[in-house]
């Protein structure tokens, strides 16, 4: 048990940082103009907001933790711990903007936190392997990938609304945990081999691009639609990728067995905690205030 209190620590660090920066770059993402497909302008107009700005720094303090704690932990016990992101932002949220959580929204909290508690004690992931043979990832990578693509052209082809944004929320899930898997890789190269080993080994260049997508496609997903299509997607997405991709990657194990019934109900109390918190007042206003989202004018 000891040997997971670093990588936890960090992980709910990560977490923590992430949420700070949901609340502020989703705050950016709608002050500026929308449009109906992929827009690389997005990026250069979003560059010129200080609250985004803000974020990205956040999200390299968030990338920092991460790092350390996929480079001393499993996969399947880091990534999941990112289902805190939802219920931090929106904690974080109603403090900046001096507003209470209603008691809805606290019982939605627990039952991330007590859902995520169980599940993770049920399964209880163990395993750390530190190397993956090249055949492994590109199988990986091509089933990753491919798919991210199909839910973005999906997505693209959709109007503004809950499948549009679920669709870009499912492909930002593959993404994120893709990168993760990819950064844990790059963490150990950089522990056995060094500096010079970590830069030149494609597993950095690749965390570093398919991230750069992720984030692309992150911003796309606020747009899209409401928090409650593309929230789930994104948080539950991240998780159940993520272990995954630890399970056959880096050969981590969970139990099994009856083991399964409490892991279930774990997953199903996240579920529903994500889908409460999604429906609060208060992540609409965070995710799409009016104010905000008449601001934008519409690009073609």
């Amino acid at each position: 048990m000891d040997n997971l209190l670093l990588p936890v620590l960090f992980a709910l660090g990560a977490a923590l940082s992430n949420a700070l920066a949901t609340v502020l770059q989703r705050k950016a993402a709608l002050s500026v103009p929308r449009s109906d497909g992929l827009r690389a302008g997005l990026m250069l107009d979003l560059v010129r907001r200080p609250v985004w700005l803000a974020g990205i720094l956040a999200v390299v303090a968030a990338a920092v933790c991460q790092a350390v704690a996929l480079a001393t932990g499993p996969l399947t016990i880091v990534q999941p711990l990112f289902v805190l992101e939802l219920p931090l932002a929106l904690i974080i949220a109603s403090l900046l903007l001096k507003r209470h959580l209603p008691a809805r929204g606290w019982v939605a909290v627990s039952a991330v936190v007590a859902g995520l508690g169980i599940a993770l004690f049920a399964a209880s992931p163990s395993g750390n392997r530190t190397h993956v043979p090249l055949d492994r990832w590109v199988l990986a990578l091509a089933l990753c990938l491919g798919i991210v693509v199909v839910l973005v052209l999906t997505a693209v082809r959709r109007p503004e609304g809950g499948a549009r944004a679920a669709c870009f929320g499912a492909a930002t899930a593959i993404a994120y945990a893709l990168t993760a898997a990819l950064m844990k890789a790059s963490m150990h190269i950089l522990d056995d081999g060094g500096i010079t080993a970590f830069l030149t080994a494609w597993q950095t260049y690749a965390f570093a691009v398919v991230g750069a997508g992720a984030l692309f496609l992150l911003e796309h997903a606020m747009q899209a639609g409401p928090l409650v299509a593309s929230q789930p997607a994104l948080t539950l997405g991240d998780a159940g990728v993520s272990l995954a991709l630890g399970i056959t990657l880096y050969e981590e194990h969970v139990r099994s067995g009856w083991w399964l019934l409490p892991e279930v109900l774990g997953i199903a109390l996240v579920a529903v905690g994500v889908f409460m918190l999604s429906r609060l007042p208060i992540a609409r206003s965070v995710v799409a205030p009016d104010s905000e989202s008449q601001a934008g004018a519409s690009v073609p």
